[in-house]
């Protein structure tokens, strides 16, 4: 989530390991003289030209900030200024203790290989520059429309089919968090580099290579804030369905390499770019919509499942419209175009009985519905104490473990034990 874009797509690639660091840093109160100074850095020669640099803020995020930066030469056409555009991406405050930056470059890098990134131009010590290339960013409506949501299928099955999982070389974790005997940590941590705590994390889900969306649940978990006895009882609660979750999901069956794909993890609607149309016929059979990916800062080895749960709670947008998620024909026909797609980047899909793995992976969807809503719960409520974004986190952490509350009561029976009405979440989940 977590950052509504302007577009990008992909574009020429680089070395892995060769992306410039800039020693510099931009500075929300001086946003458009620290902004400058990056980009002359990145692009001396703009300043000695006759064009004007010109800023476009894109302000709908609730994490980062983005900014457009484009060098307005005279004679140019707008097509031509974009061409040459960068965009400034500077971290939200805070945001250091959920996401792995490191292992975002890392991220962008392999995908820029595969060409499914834009090319990334240089780091700074809060952010990244990276190329502007044209495009229209969906909203929730979008995603729900049938030539984009066939376009992102066939996008995801391709990141899903292409990209390796690459385990990191892990170091020792950089942030100090919160842990308690209650969670099966000191509290507090005896060292903001303490090794031990690093290896808790990535042995959360034993045999899977970390890092995983169960280290990154299980890191935003010890990051909790427990500075009361209610955080700290809801630390522990959390913690205990993570394990839970753990050994109930980890080692379910399913496509890639140990049952894990390169997951986007975030695929909210600002994150899908419709990208231009190109001039010509189009080849018969060819999608009439093409989308790329943006935003790889939660990017990480994932079951197929979850990543597609999670793209399918979007629907709904940050409000959550749970009656807007799609129905079971909708999301059939969206399995059904993605392990169509999927297969077809196999190298080797001989014998592949696709509608025995759309029906699995349809069922497994269904299993993991409630994931997403306790990932970004736990999400939610560290954002809700380090952000200064103006977003109702907590309320929406509250909404999102509801989500999976919901799903756990209707799940274990305890629901309709109870004789509660079905949520409008699982009762449009359930719908034909």
């Amino acid at each position: 989530m977590r950052q509504h874009k302007m577009a990008i797509q992909s574009g020429p690639a680089t070395q892995a390991g060769t992306v410039r660091f800039i020693p510099l840093s931009y500075n929300q109160s001086d946003s458009q003289t620290s902004a400058l100074r990056l980009v002359l850095t990145l692009r001396p020669e703009w300043e000695h030209t006759d064009g004007k640099i010109e800023f476009v803020r894109f302000t709908d995020g609730i994490t980062n900030t983005l900014l457009k930066v484009v060098n307005k030469k005279p004679g140019l056409s707008s097509e031509e200024i974009d061409n040459e555009a960068v965009l400034l991406r500077a971290y939200g405050q805070g945001t250091d203790l959920i996401i792995d930056r490191e292992r975002e470059t890392q991220n962008h890098e392999l995908l820029m290989r595969h060409k499914l990134a834009p090319e990334l131009l240089a780091r700074f010590h809060n952010g990244m520059l990276y190329r502007f290339i044209r495009g229209a960013v969906t909203s929730p409506a979008d995603l729900r429309r049938q030539e984009i949501w066939r376009a992102v299928a066939t996008r995801l099955a391709e990141w899903h089919a292409v990209v390796p999982c690459l385990p990191s070389s892990r170091e020792a974790l950089a942030t100090e968090v919160n842990g308690g005997q209650e969670i099966g940590v000191p509290a507090p941590t005896p060292s903001k580099k303490d090794p031990a705590l690093q290896a808790a994390i990535d042995n959360i889900a034993p045999g899977k290579p970390a890092p995983n969306v169960w280290t990154v649940m299980q890191k935003w978990i010890y990051a909790l804030p427990s500075s009361t006895d209610a955080q700290i009882s809801r630390q522990a609660n959390l913690q205990k369905e993570l394990t839970r979750l753990v050994k109930e999901f980890s080692n379910r069956p399913g496509l890639g390499t140990d049952s894990l794909v390169f997951a986007h993890c975030d695929l909210l609607s600002g994150n899908v770019i419709v990208q231009p149309k190109s001039s010509g016929i189009t080849a018969a059979g060819e999608p009439k919509e093409i989308v790329g990916f943006i935003d790889y800062e939660y990017a990480t080895p994932s079951p197929a499942a979850f990543d597609i749960a999670n793209h399918f709670a979007e629907w709904g947008g940050f409000d959550c419209e749970h009656q807007l998620l799609p129905t079971k024909s909708q999301r059939k026909d969206f399995i059904r175009e993605y392990i169509r797609s999927y297969f077809s980047f196999q190298r080797d899909n001989t014998g592949v009985d696709e509608e025995a793995e759309i029906q699995k992976l349809f069922d497994e969807v269904d299993v993991w519905r409630g994931i997403p809503g306790f990932y970004w719960g736990i999400w939610a409520l560290i954002q809700a104490t380090i952000s200064q974004i103006d977003f109702d986190y907590a309320s929406y952490a509250e909404v999102r473990l509801g989500e999976y509350w919901s799903w756990r009561a209707d799940c274990d029976g305890s629901r309709a034990a109870a004789g509660k009405e079905l949520p409008v979440r699982e009762k449009r989940w359930a719908e034909e």
